[in-house]
């Protein structure tokens, strides 16, 4: 079903707050050894802790708690030195014990703060930068799964995710809109996938949101909150809050109230629908869970991971911005993931290297922000639009960033133009894929492509003088147009020239002699 439009008036206020579910990439369950490997046969991964057999005792995984510091860390969040595990007690089919291990009042990260670009739905507005503050982040097991629908009439239960261990990470209800409840999910994907402590497929419940909704008028206090279950789509988030938004308002407006509840969004329809009267945590009957000690945190282990960080996002646009050249909006494209941030890495060191080598045989100084600037277009450009085209992300890209250095080298010392260097691309992207389906050799080099296909670029000053002189003997009234102040008609000279050259004319140098030419 198509998207529905809906048009707000601007007398409401959205008011949005995101508790995203981060499944972290141990190899085992959070309270024991039981694997998480995602597919495998329905309870073929349920052991007696994760099935709650009398007598059974949890043992914290240690690398649950470092993946929650590390994400700490990257935001500039509060490590608690102690924090508690405690019992939240509900009945589902799916959760064994009648509780979940969770934290409370003591969870392992306290405030931090993300950092989003925001790019709004609305043609007519600018992108714009925003701080969303996080609430907390603590650290739960996974229940389990109810399976309907397998035999007529029963449903099952797959214990394999119980025990999983979850990072639930809470916002401030600091996002206005649906552009900044997007904008802010998927920074927050980028976020753990960079760091290492998620995979973020979504598909695979590996980062689920769920989103509180309530809007007001401006100025007064926060209205009733509806809370949307489970959402494993951007584009459904948006479509989702969009809806609520409509529905909360008109409610209001026809003189209803809005009840605080749990709802769930049909992609099918377009709609949301309540699920059950949302829940208050003491509805949960919290109290510490007796066979889980308090957990410590040393300074030594938050410098040990402190240690295993990489460069985040923020910083190395920073980087991009100052040392490269590049504007805000590059920057923050190149860094949308790590993947790609790296392959832009890898291409423009191999290209500086290059033409720092050129640099010493006499190339221009300004070689390497130039150099920089038509990777970064490069990538952002033709790589991302073909691997769009072809369904692949970054990391199967079949031109390696070396060999996309080695096209972009031949654009900056002029052997060939930015056409040319795209019909290069596009021949070794094909060979690429050709010759690995095959399990052959690599493609061709890019030398070997310009040189197959003869799309060197002419730089002999004698030829393209040559080529000028021509055109100026066979268009003396063109000639007569320009020297009396037609600039204009410079153009038509250049279309000449280089339809004549076949398009490999040195544009520069055609440029220069056709001025010097036609002024007589």
């Amino acid at each position: 079903m198509p998207h529905k439009t809906f048009v707000r008036a601007p007398e409401w206020e959205i008011v949005i707050g995101l508790e995203v579910h981060t499944q972290l990439s141990t190899n085992s369950k959070i309270f024991s050894g039981a694997s998480t490997t995602y597919g495998a046969e329905p309870n073929t991964q349920a052991d007696a802790v994760s099935i709650a057999l009398p007598g059974v005792l949890p043992v914290l995984n240690k690398g649950a708690v470092e993946r929650a510091i590390k994400f700490g860390l990257a935001v500039g969040a509060h490590i608690a030195p102690r924090s508690v595990f405690a019992r939240k007690n509900y009945f589902y089919p799916d959760l064994p014990k009648g509780y979940q291990i969770s934290q409370f009042d003591l969870p392992v990260v306290g405030q931090g703060a993300l950092t989003i670009q925001v790019e709004p739905l609305s043609g007519n507005a600018k992108p714009y930068e925003k701080v969303v503050r996080i609430t907390r982040a603590h650290l739960e097991e996974d229940a389990g799964k109810s399976v309907h629908g397998e035999s007529q009439g029963v449903t099952g239960v797959d214990l394999n995710r119980a025990g999983t261990p979850l990072l639930e990470i809470v916002s401030e209800p600091d996002m206005r809109s649906a552009a900044e409840a997007v904008a802010y999910a998927k920074a927050l994907h980028s976020l753990v996938r960079w760091i290492g402590i998620c995979d973020g497929n979504m598909q695979e419940g590996s980062f689920r949101c769920d989103v509180n909704v309530s809007v007001r008028r401006p100025g007064e206090p926060l209205g009733t909150r509806r809370e949307i279950k489970n959402l494993n789509s951007f584009k459904f988030m948006q479509q989702a809050i969009d809806y609520e938004v409509q529905w909360q308002i008109d409610t209001i407006e026809n003189g209803g109230k809005i009840q605080q509840a749990t709802i769930l969004f049909n992609p099918d329809t377009g709609e949301t629908r309540a699920m059950r009267s949302k829940e208050d945590a003491h509805d949960y009957r919290y109290f510490p869970d007796p066979d889980l000690l308090p957990l410590d945190i040393t300074p030594a282990m938050l410098e040990q991971v402190r240690a295993t960080l990489p460069e985040l996002p923020q910083a190395k646009r920073e980087r991009y911005v100052n040392e490269l050249g590049l504007s805000a909006y590059d920057a923050s494209m190149l860094t949308a993931s790590r993947e790609m941030a790296d392959f832009f890495e890898d291409a423009v060191d191999s290209l500086f290297s290059q033409v720092r080598s050129a640099i010493n045989l006499g190339a221009a100084p300004c070689a390497e922000p130039y150099a920089a600037k038509l990777c970064a277009n490069w990538i952002i450009g033709e790589v991302s639009a073909q691997l769009n085209r072809d369904g692949l992300d970054i990391a199967q890209c079949p031109v390696s960033a070396q060999q996309l250095g080695d096209i972009i080298l031949r654009i900056v010392d002029g052997a060939i133009l930015n056409s040319g260097a795209k019909e290069v691309f596009r021949t070794m992207w094909e060979e690429q894929i050709t010759w690995s389906a095959l399990g052959g050799k690599q493609a061709r080099t890019a030398d070997e492509i310009i040189e197959a296909k003869g799309l060197k670029q002419v730089s002999d000053s004698g030829a393209i003088e040559k080529i000028v002189d021509e055109i100026i003997a066979a268009n003396p009234a063109q000639v007569a147009e320009y020297r009396s102040g037609k600039d204009k008609v410079f153009g038509f000279f250049v279309g000449l020239a280089m339809k004549a050259s076949k398009g490999k004319a040195n544009p520069a140098q055609l440029n220069d002699i056709l001025k010097k030419k036609l002024a007589g």
